[in-house]
């Protein structure tokens, strides 16, 4: 539905994305994570045909964001961080007058204001002024502006930017309603957002795509080996040696609580599912078995490892390093 193929945006001789080429699939929900100056913004607003690309092609549901640019962004719905509301507008009107520019026909106008209303949950501010609702509410007029004439793509650039969690749980909630209908592509520093919400991410850093794939790809990949967590009751030695048996472990450590009892992290081989063997020699050896669970490094050390690296490299094969310019030209992301 969304594809990014070798993109390339400079501001003048900086270097704000580089090369950059993924996809978002029809239905999914793609989460786009990067350090501040990393790119995203401008790679949102080229994907929404606010900024044209240096080089390289973007297309939306098909079309070209240069070539067909009208079209495709007939097919986009866009939330930037801060919403584009007008304030002195009340709700309802505010939406008539965008829906009336992205086209939605007069006679179908007031069941998608209703429709968009419902699903955004602003029905029942309709008739307020914007400028007099709270961060929260006026967040959610912005994802039903973008969502008025029901497009088949949504890019949402930190949608919970400065919401109380009451309300990032609530606008969470909605995003992932909105998957299997939509498209959409979120870009959040939020990262347990992520893990809650998005199928998939792509993580970019310095204008470059660093890793795409589901959180738990990416463990596999970083980690190099599968680990699984059993808790068991039984004697501890015994309890090792005998998950040390299980064809396919690699190595077994033994990690005792403040209560005494042990939780052992068993490593196998990054491609092999040993949980059915773990939990049958636990079984046969007639020691209850407590708990069994996968486990891996969590989105943030996924995240901190894909960024964190030092640029030097890539500076010296022509990448040119992150600049006050670039910051200013990705303020937000």
């Amino acid at each position: 539905m969304i594809e990014v193929q070798q993109l390339t945006k400079r501001y003048g001789p900086t270097l704000a994305v580089s090369d950059l080429s993924f996809e978002a699939r029809k239905g999914e929900v793609l989460g786009f994570l990067g350090p501040n100056g990393a790119g995203k913004t401008t790679t949102m607003r080229v994907i929404t045909g606010f900024l044209p690309p240096t080089s390289g092609k973007v297309t939306v549901a098909g079309y070209d964001v240069v070539e067909e640019s009208l079209e495709a962004r007939r097919h986009v719905g866009y939330l930037p961080e801060s919403p584009p509301v007008y304030t002195d507008m009340r709700v309802s009107e505010y939406l008539a007058f965008v829906g009336r520019i992205k086209g939605v026909p007069r006679g179908d106008l007031r069941r998608r204001i209703d429709e968009v209303s419902e699903k955004c949950a602003i029905t029942d501010v309709q008739k307020r002024q914007v400028g007099k609702l709270s961060k929260g509410y006026r967040q959610r007029v912005g994802l039903a502006q973008a969502l008025i004439h029901n497009p088949d793509v949504l890019v949402l650039d930190e949608p919970t930017a400065g919401l109380d969690p009451k309300q990032i749980i609530e606008t969470r909630e909605m995003i992932r309603g909105l998957a299997g209908q939509h498209t959409v592509i979120l870009s959040t520093h939020i990262l347990p957002e992520v893990s809650k919400t998005c199928e998939r991410v792509v993580v970019i850093n310095a204008g470059k795509v660093v890793a795409v794939g589901a959180p738990e790809e990416l463990t596999r990949r970083l980690q190099g080996f599968e680990t699984v967590l059993v808790v068991a009751e039984g004697p501890k030695a015994e309890v090792k040696a005998r998950l040390e048996r299980v064809g396919g472990v690699t190595l077994v450590e033994e990690h005792v609580g403040m209560d005494g009892r042990a939780t052992f992290e068993v490593h196998a081989g990054k491609d092999k599912d040993v949980r059915p063997e773990l939990a049958r020699a636990i079984v046969e050896s007639q020691w209850p078995l407590l708990e069994l669970r996968s486990s891996g490094l969590s989105l943030e050390d996924i995240f901190l490892k894909l960024t964190t690296r030092d640029l030097s490299e890539e500076a010296g094969k022509g990448q040119e390093p992150e600049t006050g310019t670039q910051k200013s030209a990705e303020s937000d992301g």
